[in-house]
């Protein structure tokens, strides 16, 4: 009696989840196991609020869960740990020299060691097997000899007194960044981090790690150190309309005089080719690989190539999953991996002889699964209800364990919205499946404002996972209904069901919105349909833009995060061309009525719901014209509407002031509308009306 008293106390003493929850909590990313099996590497973000950014350190935990501790405690950013072959040292990557160089830590302690002291950021890196090399990514000149002809050369260009630059090619621009004419290349040399680096893709016109997102992950020593083999799109004046990454590998010991130019091993797949990873006795390569060119959310198969003969065979051919990242059991028999799964993303143990894909994890979002010294396998684990911490599971499955409570204590103060998955009969009749996260406090008696949320992509999934953008729970505490479906192009339901939304952007998968809300509606009682906003983000905001045209009635208020204005006009203003081409069937000029038939610009004569426009001013993927025009036919229609504008943020919102900005703003839009009758905001407010 006396511990439900007190369990009823904390529970009231708990706050609903908000933005500075969200902003405070800490992350874990980037695990990895040393190579005796024995402890884990990982990266812990804490927010700065002073410094309106987050900081990095390296963290260690024994494979028990024991151990616990913190490894680097520098001011700067720590970050991207790599074993040593001994178990016993750590590389990072620091920013503590004032750029970003590779360091050296020891377990046994003393001070970190600085290994590498060249002139250009290190971007990524990785370690030979023997601990005797490292390959560090640097963003150089192609045609440049030398480091220091790149460094001239940019120096060069910051004395220039002209702003004017010159281009020839496509993706002159990429996600949030203007070319100035480098590229990453990979570049070796000794561990110790003396001698001079030696380019391993001399005179290529492409990146390694590819750009905008790739990492250490992909490119990978061969196990005898003489080579590394890594990914690349070297596609000339295509690239911008080509999704042809290939596996490349370039020798380690030809000196520089000699050196042959790297050499493709994936010249039949015009697809995407990622991801090496060898196997432990180095008889195999492991890899994954996508069928159709042009096509950035085709399924990954995993493939196994003989080294160094080259013999290939697809191990997943059957599993209608797509493999995220691959690492080998320590007897070469398995592969572990992670894939979305009907609202979920479990890690996966895959048997390297048949393929038979064997779920790990039942419910949330996994990442990173590795191989322990016990026989258990480490990952990455986030729900709805939950921020990452590492976990361990049997090979075979079976009751998980958490090693990590990296965020106890906050979340001890913490109340979040239960949540529960349902489906329903969506397009054509086919099962289609959403997410419930009721608000805290959920009390079953009361009706509650419903948050519609839409998620991006198109073929990504709002599923069980722990965001820091577009977390459900932000809603739910405060005080809404937050409802999620996964329409037809998400992903985990089977690539049929992904590839559905291809030329269908405002058919299908606004039919699976309209009919699961209404399955919502009539399943939970609580939902109060006539107090619902939409919203949504990319995808997610081109479809409040369709709905605006097309399903003008439903809600009270709409907001619009860097979505489609003018679908023609997207193709035209974007960078990654092979994007809207894929979608649409091929190009505005060829297939004309494939880009106008789902145009939110032909369909704004029917708007009339008050909507909010956030738009960054570094987003090249949907650029910021496309929120201004949505902005200007909103106001020209006299549509109650708002513009948030940030000039410093790219397609998403990530420092810190900014996102408690845009929450706060998203908040008090939403709140305008289903709680306080559509009045203006007051007076002296700060948000520009």
């Amino acid at each position: 009696m006396i511990l439900s008293a007190l369990a009823a106390l904390a529970l009231t003493a708990a706050h609903p989840y908000s933005i500075q929850d969200q902003l405070a909590m800490r992350r874990v990313s980037s695990p990895t196991v040393s190579p005796d099996g024995k402890r884990v590497a990982f990266v812990l973000r804490t927010t700065d609020f002073a410094a309106n950014k987050g900081r990095t350190d390296v963290w260690v935990v024994n494979a028990d869960g024991s151990g616990l501790r913190q490894l680097t405690r520098h001011e700067a950013n720590d970050d991207q740990p790599v074993w040593g072959p001994d178990s016993q040292s750590l590389y990072f990557l620091s920013t503590r020299s004032g750029s970003n160089q590779v360091y050296r830590a020891s377990l046994a302690g003393g001070e970190e060691a600085q290994v590498t002291k060249l002139p250009l950021d290190v971007g990524a890196f990785a370690l030979s097997r023997d601990g005797k090399q490292l390959a560090v990514a640097l963003e150089v000149f192609p045609d440049c000899p030398t480091l220091q002809c790149t460094t001239e050369r940019l120096s060069a260009q910051e004395k220039d007194k002209s702003s004017g630059r010159l281009y020839e090619h496509l993706l002159y621009r990429h996600w949030d960044t203007w070319s100035n004419g480098t590229r990453s290349h990979l570049f070796v040399l000794p561990a110790s981090g003396t001698g001079t680096p030696r380019d391993l893709m001399p005179g290529m016109d492409a990146d390694a790690p590819t750009k905008p997102f790739g990492g250490s992950e992909e490119f990978t020593f061969t196990p005898d150190g003489t080579g590394v083999v890594f990914t690349a799109r070297d596609a000339g004046r295509t690239e911008a309309w080509s999704t042809d990454l290939d596996l490349f590998v370039a020798s380690t010991t030809a000196a520089a005089a000699k050196a042959a130019a790297p050499r493709k091993l994936t010249v039949q797949n015009r697809a995407t080719d990622t991801s090496p990873s060898f196997s432990p006795d180095g008889k195999t390569l492991a890899y994954l690989a996508m069928e159709r060119p042009m096509y950035e959310s085709d399924r990954l198969r995993v493939v196994l190539r003989s080294w160094p003969d080259g013999k290939e065979r697809v191990l997943t051919q059957k599993w209608d999953r797509s493999a995220g990242a691959l690492s080998w059991s320590a007897d070469g028999k398995t592969l572990f991996t992670t894939a979305d799964d009907v609202g979920n993303h479990p890690a996966f143990a895959l048997d390297v002889a048949t393929g038979e894909a064997r779920r790990l994890v039942k419910d949330g979002h996994a990442g990173d699964p590795q191989p322990l010294a016990d026989g258990r396998v480490l990952f990455a684990l986030d729900s709805l209800a939950a921020p990452a911490d590492l976990w361990s599971v049997g090979a075979d499955g079976g009751e998980p364990r958490q090693l990590t409570k990296m965020n106890a204590e906050a979340l001890a103060d913490i109340r979040f919205g239960e949540y529960e998955q349902f489906s329903f009969p969506g397009w054509n009749g086919e099962t289609v499946h959403g997410y419930v996260v009721k608000p805290v406090g959920f009390d079953p008696k009361k009706k509650y404002p419903v948050a519609f949320l839409i998620h991006g992509g198109p073929q990504g999934s709002f599923g069980s996972s722990f965001s820091y953008r577009w977390n459900p729970q932000f809603y739910a505490g405060a005080g809404y209904a937050a409802v999620m479906v996964d329409f037809h192009g998400s992903t985990g339901y089977g690539q049929a069901f992904t590839d559905a939304i291809r030329d269908d952007w405002g058919g299908k998968p606004l039919e699976d919105l309209q009919k699961g809300l209404d399955a919502a509606l009539k399943r939970y009682a609580f939902l109060d349909e006539s107090r619902m906003c939409a919203l949504g983000a990319s995808y997610g905001g081109y479809m409040i833009n369709w709905i605006a045209g097309n399903w003008s009635d439903r809600f009270k208020c709409l907001v619009n995060h860097d979505g489609i204005f003018d679908t023609r006009i997207g193709y035209y203003d974007t960078e990654e061309t092979w994007f809207p081409e894929w979608e649409h069937g091929g190009t505005p000029w060829e297939h004309p009525q494939a880009f106008e038939k789902h145009n939110p610009v032909n369909f704004v004569k029917n708007w009339k719901t008050p909507m909010m426009v956030v738009q960054g001013g570094k987003d090249y993927r949907v650029v910021e014209t496309q929120g201004i025009s949505t902005f200007t036919a909103l106001q020209r229609k006299g549509i109650p509407s708002q513009l948030l504008y940030f000039p410093d943020e790219n397609h998403w919102v990530l420092k810190t002031a900014n996102s408690r900005k845009w929450h706060e703003t998203v908040l008090a839009w939403i709140d305008r509308w289903t709680k306080g009758g559509g009045k203006p905001a007051a007076k002296g407010s700060s948000t520009p009306q």
